[in-house]
């Protein structure tokens, strides 16, 4: 029998599923270290709140870590009555747990089951609820980032992954072929480096660039050797994004980024910027005409007066 969906509340099969966690150990969890406190319905089902599943889960990650389940409990225990006061203070470490909001959980809930459909619906729901920035600050980025851990610690398949990552992928896509942007907006092309295969990073990047009034192209993933030249001497773009996640780029090409540093050396009219874990992993690059930026924000020209309702 299928329960009925309780928003911010969840069924502790949706929890397992949620954390990976089974049902027996989230049970043994909550009785010995009475980490979480679900509430018990008029039906006899019991239901766990936003924070406990966000409890769980933080003490999960540092399980991971090499903590006792003992050590992880405290530790978040702790850290539950600390925090308050360093939020007020201003001293929140930056590498503490990041909690996700209702939103992200469900998606994940549902991206572990290969719920397309209820994917999709999601994602929806999501964007319309947040609007277009903060569904992608406050879902997709935190949602893509667990989905990321996931599969690199095993706990999800390839497939599971693949499945998530196209659904939002093609979902992005939908939103930058709706939007409504001015004739004369400046354009802004966006592209991973040829052997590059992650391009959600620039989906995102163009549609916040899209946010703030600029016409954007996407030349997607591991473009054809030669390709970004062509488009930036057939288009003429006001600005360049190009994305690497991995050393990839360089493992295959160690010489691409240095031709396209002098590429762009000899088209002054177009900015070159370069971003993403791959150029920080790869050491030796001085670039004279690429500037290296971690946020899109960073960029002086996005601050123009090209702004967009969205």
């Amino acid at each position: 029998m299928e329960l009925p969906s309780l928003h911010g509340h969840y069924y502790i099969q949706q929890v397992a599923d949620i954390t990976g966690l089974s049902k027996q150990l989230i049970r043994k969890w909550e009785t010995r270290y009475e980490l979480i406190h679900p509430q018990r319905l008029d039906n006899g089902y019991r239901v766990y709140s936003e924070m406990d599943v966000n409890v769980l889960l933080h003490v999960k990650a540092l399980v991971d870590q090499g903590q006792s389940v003992k050590q992880a409990s405290e530790a978040v225990k702790a850290e539950q009555q600390s925090h308050s006061l360093e939020r007020m203070t201003g001293n929140l470490d930056t590498t503490e747990f990041v909690e996700m909001n209702d939103f992200v959980l469900r998606l994940l809930e549902k991206g572990a089951n290969c719920d397309e459909q209820e994917v999709n619906y999601l994602l929806q729901q999501a964007h319309h609820h947040y609007g277009l920035e903060h569904f992608l600050d406050d879902v997709i980025i935190p949602f893509m980032r667990e989905v990321g851990n996931r599969w690199e610690s095993g706990q999800w398949d390839a497939y599971q992954e693949s499945l998530v990552s196209f659904a939002v992928r093609d979902y992005l896509i939908q939103i930058r072929r709706n939007f409504k942007y001015k004739e004369d907006a400046p354009l802004v092309l966006g592209a991973c480096l040829p052997y590059e295969l992650h391009e959600m990073p620039v989906h995102l990047l163009l549609l916040h660039a899209m946010l703030k009034g600029w016409k954007t192209i996407l030349l997607g993933a591991s473009p054809a050797p030669g390709s970004i030249e062509l488009f930036v001497e057939k288009a003429k773009p006001r600005i360049v994004l190009l994305s690497v996640s991995t050393t990839l780029p360089f493992e295959n090409d160690p010489e691409q980024l240095i031709r396209l540093d002098q590429f762009a050396k000899t088209h002054p009219e177009t900015a070159f910027y370069i971003g993403g874990p791959g150029i920080h992993m790869y050491e030796g690059i001085e670039l004279q005409s690429i500037s290296i930026k971690n946020r899109l924000n960073d960029i002086d020209a996005f601050s123009s007066p090209f702004r967009m309702n969205t």
